[in-house]
């Protein structure tokens, strides 16, 4: 490539034409440096963008060439100099940048050669390009090193590539070698800032885990595994717990693998209601929290790839890398991309060299995937610390053991997050990954298996006693909110509304209306509603925050908060017995669930029990086939059906016009003696057989009993 005359040779053969030029790197000064036999429009100073692998740039013997020869400048630059010579000698790199005129090639010096100089190759550009800037924009915002072969057209990734022009079948085009252009604008990124994404979840480790369930429910899969095992780590020479994700979605092709990794991408114009992901950025900001190193193994009917997101790869890099590796269907095996073949075997030894994975371990792992299989597994590792310990605590179950030897996933510090009013500590939503599984989703679907044993979900909505559903108009969007009171949330002193997104969980536990002021008031009253139509816009903009934990502070958001304590102090006017319920008392079966439920392990249909069943006596894996329902999978689900109501006294504090109309009417019904029993007052106690002496009590009774709240 540098033709048949040595350094030495060149140099004897000075003709007297030269010329000093700035070489830069990243708009650092790397040396002052003299250029031998320049072209006529050199420019003054050399600005290096692009490292690339020399095997992709065979073309350069057909471009003029040059000799630069580091000038003695001060001591720095004649380090800097020879250090950015030794790394393109060692790892056999050109570095290349562009002028408006002009691209320069600087090339590795020869082996066994000193570094005070080295061949450049030029060429001369008749005019810049007039192609779109940023050509892979679809695709590169995770592009942290600008180095891109000209070649193909391949965005790098540190000193790996990546081809970025694949279309939807994810198989990358052959492209043409001598298409030189080099006009797409590439982002710059510090491996430190994957430290940066994983504080989008600092707040609630959870949050994190959440992504992956979300990316699965988004791939239709039907059965999720999440477990922390085991593995030996080479680098520490000992075990470390790993952290398994495994789905048998749809997969993803090496396209969509990329968009994955990538850092965002464009958002829908349209809100998607049967999707959960949206922002882009889900896998690398739970990846990062959970861990400092994650690997992806994914399969598609066609394809199958493997992507490697690491702090420990990247540490004391100047760019961020991401190698991938992607593979196609032969018949009835996976072949690696011929196309890309050197550059997927180089990326597929840095896997080996800096994660526990070797090919005997990756082998294990894709044979986890049934013949024509599809699925996503992620592994993490590396996992966030806590003290000398790790953030997460995990118990294994036993096997064939009761629900209260099942295993779960544990958050350390077992620490209750922050509410308005919350005051108990029993909230095993906040610290069990089990827990919070359960009601995750308002439809629970997908079968999640924690620690090895299937999470019984829990769907709210029809799991309350006294349940009443109130529809309303917030801002011109219809909303519907189910209320009811769960023995459960009572016994451990919680209430409050759970708010769901695209079917998810994004608030739990939101006090609203007098539950905020009043610790024990609405004790056990959970609300349940999707706003999912409320929290967007006409142009597609969501009012949810990126990690998908909460709500964004906008006048919708305030007035579906007024709208809900409105509600729920209604409710509890209305519906709450004043009765003082015991945990474990003979009255603690009164707010046992209007109906019971039970979940098929094939359709993932809910069906009702007949009234007066005793679902403990259901086994764990239950079918429609079974007893009591004696039916098919293909039969629809029955509706939920609103309790029995009991009427209670009133508090003060909440004030309607209608409703102290009734009030009135009611007692003077009774007081002149008709439908009611004339020993049962509204509040069902027995009083005097004289109406009108009993009207004329309750009168001062409920006069006196305003007066003292």
């Amino acid at each position: 490539m540098m033709g048949d005359l040595g350094v030495e040779e060149e140099l004897s053969c000075e003709d007297g034409s030269k010329q000093y030029v700035m070489v830069q790197k990243d708009r650092r000064i790397i040396c002052r440096a003299q250029c031998l036999h320049p072209p006529a429009n050199m420019p003054a100073v050399w600005n290096i963008t692009d490292i690339v692998r020399q095997e992709k740039m065979d073309f350069l013997s057909e471009l003029s060439r040059c000799l630069l020869c580091r000038a003695p400048e001060n001591s720095r630059q004649e380090k800097e100099w020879g250090e950015f010579l030794g790394f393109l000698q060692k790892h056999k790199r050109v570095a290349t940048g562009k002028h408006e005129c002009f691209q320069f090639f600087i090339l590795p010096p020869k082996e066994g050669s000193g570094f005070s100089c080295t061949f450049a190759c030029y060429r001369e550009r008749e005019k810049p390009s007039e192609g779109p800037v940023g050509k892979a924009s679809g695709s590169t915002s995770y592009v942290i090193e600008d180095a891109c072969s000209p070649s193909n057209e391949e965005a790098v990734v540190g000193a790996q590539t990546c081809d970025l022009s694949a279309k939807a079948s994810g198989r990358p085009e052959k492209t043409n070698q001598h298409n030189l252009s080099l006009e797409g604008n590439y982002v710059r990124a510090d491996p430190s800032y994957l430290k940066t994404l994983g504080h989008t979840h600092s707040g609630w480790i959870f949050g994190a885990i959440a992504e992956f369930v979300d990316n699965s429910r988004d791939a239709k899969a039907t059965k999720l595994e999440i477990s922390i095992d085991m593995i030996f780590s080479k680098a520490v020479g000992r075990e470390i717990p790993m952290l398994c994700i495994i789905d048998d979605g749809c997969g993803m092709n090496h396209q969509e693998m990329l968009q994955m990794v990538s850092f965002g991408h464009r958002q829908p114009d349209a809100d998607d209601t049967n999707r959960i992901g949206r922002f882009g950025i889900g896998f690398k900001t739970g990846a990062m929290k959970l861990g400092k190193d994650a690997l992806v193994l994914t399969q598609t009917t066609n394809s199958r790839s493997i992507a490697f997101l690491s702090q420990t790869l990247n540490e004391g890099k100047d760019n961020l890398e991401i190698p991938i590796v992607s593979y196609y269907r032969n018949g009835q095996f996976m072949e690696l991309d011929k196309q890309n073949e050197t550059l997927f075997k180089h990326n597929l030894k840095a896997i080996k060299e800096f994660s526990p994975f070797d090919k005997y371990f990756i082998g294990q792992k894709v044979g986890l995937f049934s013949k024509d299989g599809t699925g996503t597994h992620i592994y993490i590792w590396n996992l966030d610390e806590w003290g000398s310990n790790y953030c997460l605590q995990w118990e294994s179950g036993i096997a064939g053991g009761s629900s209260f030897h099942q295993g779960d996933i544990l958050i350390r510090s077992r620490r209750v997050r922050a509410r308005p009013g919350q005051m108990t500590q029993m909230v095993p939503l906040d610290y069990s990954l089990r827990s919070y599984l359960e009601v995750i989703f308002l439809e629970p679907r997908i079968k999640i298996y924690v620690q090895g044993s299937q999470v019984k979900c829990r769907p709210l909505s029809r799991s309350l006693n006294k349940t009443v559903v109130e529809n309303g108009t917030i801002m011109g969007k219809s909303v519907q909110l189910t209320l009811g009171c769960s023995q459960l949330e009572w016994e451990e002193a919680n209430c409050g509304m759970f708010l769901y997104w695209h079917g998810r969980l994004i608030e739990a536990y939101k006090r609203v209306g007098i539950m905020m002021h009043n610790v024990d008031k609405g004790r056990g009253v959970i609300g349940v509603i999707d706003v999912t139509n409320l929290m967007a816009d006409d142009n597609g903009h969501v009012w949810v925050h990126n990690n998908k934990q909460g709500f964004q502070d906008c006048e919708v958001y305030a007035e579906l908060e007024k709208w809900l304590g409105e509600k729920s102090d209604k409710y509890l006017d209305e519906h709450v017995d004043k009765v003082e319920l015991k945990a474990g008392s003979a009255g603690s079966g009164v707010y046992k669930p209007d109906n019971e439920w039970v979940q098929c392990d094939k359709c993932r249909k809910w069906r009702m029990l007949s009234h007066g069943f005793n679902s403990k006596t259901l086994p764990l894996q239950w079918f429609c086939y079974m007893k009591p329902f004696n039916g098919k999978c293909e039969i629809p689900e029955q509706e939920v059906e609103p309790g029995v109501i009991t009427i209670s006294s009133r508090r003060l504090g909440y004030s309607s016009t209608e409703d102290s109309e009734e009030i009135k009417r009611k007692l003077s019904i009774q007081a002149a003696g008709t439908p009611k029993k004339m020993g049962e007052n509204i509040s069902g106690q027995t009083t005097e057989d004289n109406p009108a002496k009993d009207s004329s009590q309750r009168c001062k009774r409920l006069r006196r009993s305003c007066r003292k709240s």
